[in-house]
């Protein structure tokens, strides 16, 4: 039986290492297709934007940093291009430029909500609590109606350990998207933290019944005592 499971394990690793390569593979395919594309066509931006969208799948940062610096070279307030290069500086943790480049973005776009929520997690990774939440807040107010705002702002509180905070920001998040299971298993955690085991529990539970697996849940439960 445990060589069974052993060898069930390997061939699940071994799909997944398959899927990986063909995935990069297509994308490799793609940025050479593109390359040719810029041969004939060096001032293209939109082959340059294109180059740098396939390099950000592929995550080569420093690539696709360089592509946007080309194009930001010719139209310095292009939206795609600003927000992808701190898309990038993010996840080489060059918090500085990924925050300049989203304040430079809602300067033009005011009301991106992907760029405003990015612009606070960005500080709330550099540790810019404070301006973290002041973006957060300021969201919130202007998307209302909207559960990633919210939950967003659930995030950044559940950080800072103001969990009282975040389970009511997750409740209202859970007021208008009802069947995202993430987030009863967000605040089933954050209720754990403060051993409110019941209320884990039930929001546990109202994850199963919108579909989230008891099984992937079985940690969860142990430590509400069930």
């Amino acid at each position: 039986m445990k060589h069974k499971l052993y060898l069930s394990i390997i061939l699940v690793a071994l799909s997944t290492q398959m899927s990986i390569a063909q995935e990069f593979t297509k994308w490799k395919d793609s940025l050479d297709i593109v390359n040719k594309q810029l041969m004939y066509h060096q001032d293209s931006l939109n082959l340059h934007l294109n180059k740098a969208a396939i390099n950000i799948q592929m995550e080569h940062w420093d690539y696709a940093i360089d592509e946007y610096n080309f194009v930001l070279g010719k139209q310095p307030f292009n939206p795609a291009a600003l927000f992808y290069r701190a898309y990038a500086y993010d996840h080489q943790k060059r918090y500085k430029f990924a925050r300049a480049d989203y304040e430079k973005l809602l300067k033009i776009l005011p009301f991106n909500f992907e760029a405003r929520l990015s612009l606070a997690l960005v500080n709330q990774k550099d540790h810019h609590y404070t301006d973290a939440y002041d973006v957060i807040n300021h969201l919130v107010e202007m998307f209302p109606d909207s559960a990633n705002a919210y939950a967003g702002r659930a995030g950044i509180e559940s950080e800072r350990k103001m969990y009282d905070v975040a389970i009511y920001d997750y409740g209202e998040a859970i007021q208008r998207a009802p069947d995202n299971t993430n987030l009863y298993i967000a605040r089933a955690n954050l209720y754990i933290k403060l051993n409110k085991y019941n209320e884990a529990r039930n929001d546990l539970e109202a994850a199963v019944k919108k579909g989230e697996n008891r099984a992937a849940l079985r940690e969860m439960f142990a430590r509400c005592g069930k």
